[in-house]
């Protein structure tokens, strides 16, 4: 992926870098990861606020707080950073502007450790995740290593899916959607198989691949395996890949990302199709 052609962000923040001291907690595993996000579903609670939680108790040692340099180089890897975001920002503006609308682009914090949000506090085991209270994108780039030793993903291409599918997230956010499917859970109506949490995330999917269509069609930056790499990755973090490395068998009613045909599919639907129209899961009868 030639993604050096692409504009770079200004959004972006480089957080401070946290690690234990004196032989500090462990660190949660992906198996436990899924065990919280359950626990969190099964108990009405935010995932993200239960991880939080978790990374907190993890961490009880005693921590030093390292600033980043605001005038140390930038690594690759917060470089890619930089510049994908800045492609998902060129591509959104544009489908706002064509529907007389103007996108309020997220910011992207990068940490090393642990950060705090305003959904709380998160680990590096958390993963990329999108805040909605404070409109923006955590990412600690250590996952990227994580996506190809432990989730089977990985190359350029993948590590732009993921970020493409947190602004997807965003624009669920800006556009009310978000507020929909949060109100729908207060009300025990959105989890489940086919339920509003997995229509939800499936449909950040979509937006990644319209993203992945429209960064395509103006950067002609892919290159050959590109495609089938965040495909790939999409199938290694579906709910039922997940489960399965986890617990040995696949459990639909706990499912909150969609299997690995239905990320892979709606991802695929969204880059195939370039319509922003066809990213309607809250719609469609079969997902």
């Amino acid at each position: 992926m030639k993604w050096r052609n692409a504009r770079e962000s200004s959004n972006v923040e480089i957080g401070n870098s946290r690690s234990g001291g004196g032989g500090g907690g462990m660190k949660m595993g992906i198996g436990g990861i899924i065990v919280v996000v359950i626990l969190g579903l099964v108990m009405g609670k935010n995932p993200l606020e239960m991880l939080g939680m978790v990374s907190q108790m993890q961490t009880q040692a005693p921590e030093s707080n390292t600033p980043t340099d605001p005038n140390a180089p930038k690594t690759e890897e917060q470089e890619f950073s930089a510049r994908i975001l800045g492609s998902t920002e060129d591509v959104w503006t544009k489908i706002f502007a064509d529907n007389n609308a103007k996108y309020p682009a997220p910011t992207m914090t990068l940490f090393s450790g642990s950060v705090q949000t305003a959904c709380g506090g998160a680990s590096s085991a958390t993963g990329p995740f999108y805040c909605p209270g404070d409109q923006k994108v955590y990412l600690d780039t250590g996952f990227f290593n994580d996506m190809k030793q432990k989730l089977g993903g990985g190359g350029d291409f993948a590590q732009a899916y993921v970020i493409a599918h947190e602004v997807g997230h965003h624009i669920q956010t800006i556009t009310g959607t978000s507020e929909k499917v949060n109100a729908a859970r207060q009300r025990g109506k959105a989890e489940g198989a086919n339920g509003l949490l997995v229509r939800q995330e499936l449909q950040a999917d979509c937006y990644a691949g319209l993203w992945a269509h429209f960064a395509q069609k103006d950067e002609q930056w892919m290159e050959a395996g590109d495609l089938e790499s965040a495909i790939r990755t999409a199938q290694a973090i579906g709910d039922d890949t997940l489960q399965k490395q986890s617990q040995g068998m696949v459990v639909p009613d706990a499912f909150t990302h969609g299997s690995a045909e239905q990320r892979m599919a709606w991802f695929t639907r969204g880059f195939e199709s370039g319509n922003i129209d066809q990213c309607d899961t809250f719609s469609a009868q079969q997902l």
